[in-house]
């Protein structure tokens, strides 16, 4: 094993051990008996189980190693995902989730059916799935082995099947409930173990942290700038004022605002307060990530690292500036980081093809609560192993990270499109949405096609207007002298926020003014 002591070894598998432990336990006093405790933790969880589920949802391998691999290359601009994600984490406590919460759905498809009608609710959870195996928990999986192989040289193979089986332990039988009350544990421990490891390297770098953060401007002048010029090697990946103003908006607006394995906390929640201050809570926890997830990659840069692709920044640091008893702690922060998420990704996915797909047309004759609950197990199973199938093919990529939000962003724009105007405009008709979701997919291949150069942020943010005006036009003429059937009526006072809400809000949007201030 590469430079990974008998210590750090007891200390990892000591906390892997403890962790499926902990799972098993959370899923037998489960006892997910109904729909509601198996998908939504019985609507139970607190602002802290909330905002920390969040995060370590959130941060997995595509951080750790693919976001330290855009460091590498790129610099501290592709922090811009983690602190535009804060405060687009604020706009959707305040503005999604009153509505969300109002209607008192599970799934994101649900709410589509509600809003507009089972074409459009039908069409985005077969999407939803699909993109949740093939891309994110592929993705996952794949990652996660990469940094096992790098620093135990365990064959990728048996990272991918002993990641499945980890994640497997406690979000296959015991649902949100067990998912979400481990991934407090493994948030505390990926924030302790991702900054101890910045750290340590900084210290090795300069004599101490601040010294060695200092060194790195010092050293690398060019990683720290925020927005990118036109002649940048990576203007493509983060063009310039765009990443401000343009289509990151809508990466981080669908992301945070319509993704089911990560809205789906804020819907177990107690009530609306506890959501909201719950996601206010992971915004903070954002502001702190790039020092955990992109420093290190630029410290890996600045101190020449001996790798071939630079997903293997993470590792080498972990290898070579992290010491003996550390290493196995912050080892287990990157396996908790992508147990957390890879459990909630599972979760989701069995949720939505439980209650969106199996039981309106393969279970019509079977519905009831202890049957659908055995669906999402088996849904939950069957996605890990898909995923194990496929995540070897993925080792042809270079940075990861930039191949999930580019594919992603397929659907984003169309997603984002119609689920803003059917908040807030009451036109919106469901054959809008319809034609709308159907044409996002193909828009965004085309132009990918005919400007294979043109910056896929640029490109969500063009194939989002052109999705706002299909909706306006259609919609239009459907609703031309009336309001749609379905929609909302937003009462007075609905996206009214709490004291504790509006103080953290102003942390968040302070500390970003701060630091885009300080790097421009």
């Amino acid at each position: 094993m590469n430079n990974f002591s008998i210590p750090d070894l007891i200390v990892f598998l000591g906390y892997i051990a403890l962790m499926i432990g902990l799972g098993i336990y959370l899923s037998q006093k489960a006892g997910s008996k109904s729909t509601q405790d198996y998908f939504l933790a019985s609507k139970s969880l607190p602002w802290w189980a909330v905002g920390g589920s969040l995060i370590a949802s959130n941060i997995s391998a595509e951080q750790f190693i693919g976001m330290s691999g855009s460091g590498y290359v790129i610099g501290l601009a592709i922090a811009s995902y983690e602190w535009m994600a804060a405060l687009t984490l604020i706009i959707v406590a305040k503005y999604f989730l009153p509505i969300f919460l109002k209607k008192g759905i599970y799934t994101m498809p649900q709410f589509l059916e509600e809003r507009f009608d089972s074409r459009v609710k039908s069409i985005m959870a077969v999407f939803w799935v699909l993109l949740f195996v093939f891309v994110n928990i592929t993705s996952v999986l794949y990652l996660g082995a990469l940094a096992i192989n790098t620093i135990l040289e365990i064959d990728m193979i048996y990272g991918i099947v002993g990641l499945a089986l980890y994640a497997a332990s406690f979000s296959i039988f015991g649902g949100l409930k067990a998912v979400v009350w481990t991934d407090v544990v493994q948030v505390v421990v990926l924030v302790f173990g991702g900054l101890l490891t910045t750290i340590l390297v900084m210290q090795a770098i300069e004599g101490s942290f601040m010294g060695g953060l200092s060194a790195l401007v010092d050293k690398a002048p060019e990683k720290f700038d925020m927005i990118l010029e036109k002649g940048h090697a990576s203007y493509k990946d983060l063009p310039g004022i765009s990443v401000l103003i343009g289509g990151m908006w809508v990466a981080n607006l669908y992301y945070w605002g319509n993704n089911q394995y990560i809205i789906q906390r804020a819907l177990a929640a107690k009530n609306l307060r506890e959501a909201q201050n719950g996601t206010v809570f992971a915004a903070l926890i954002k502001m702190l990530l790039p020092l955990i997830v992109v420093i290190p990659g630029i410290a890996a840069f600045v101190l020449g690292a001996d790798i071939t692709k630079p997903d293997q920044a993470y590792p080498w640091l972990l290898n070579n500036y992290v010491t003996v008893g550390f290493k196995g702690l912050a080892f287990a922060a990157l396996v908790a980081a992508v147990g957390s998420s890879l459990s909630s990704m599972v979760n989701s996915t069995a949720t939505i093809f439980t209650l969106d797909i199996y039981k309106p047309f393969i279970g019509k004759n079977n519905s009831s609560e202890k049957h659908l609950v055995g669906i999402g197990k088996i849904a939950s199973t069957i996605a890990l192993l898909i995923g194990c199938l496929v995540a070897p093919s993925l080792g042809v990529l270079d940075q990861a990270f930039q191949y999930i939000q580019e594919y992603t962003g397929f659907i984003s724009p169309g997603v984002v499109a119609i689920f803003l105007f059917g908040f807030f405009w009451k036109k919106t008709s469901a054959n809008a949405a319809f034609i709308t979701i159907l044409l996002s997919i193909p828009l965004s291949i085309g132009m990918k096609m005919v400007a294979p150069l043109f910056s896929f942020i640029d490109r969500m943010g063009i194939i989002f207007l052109t999705c706002v005006l299909t909706l306006i036009v259609i919609s239009y003429f459907d609703n031309r002298r009336r309001d749609d059937i379905k929609a909302i009526n937003l009462e007075h006072g609905i996206f009214k926020t709490d004291m504790t809400f509006n103080i953290g809000s102003a942390v968040v949007m302070g500390l970003l003014a701060f630091v885009y201030a300080l790097w421009w």
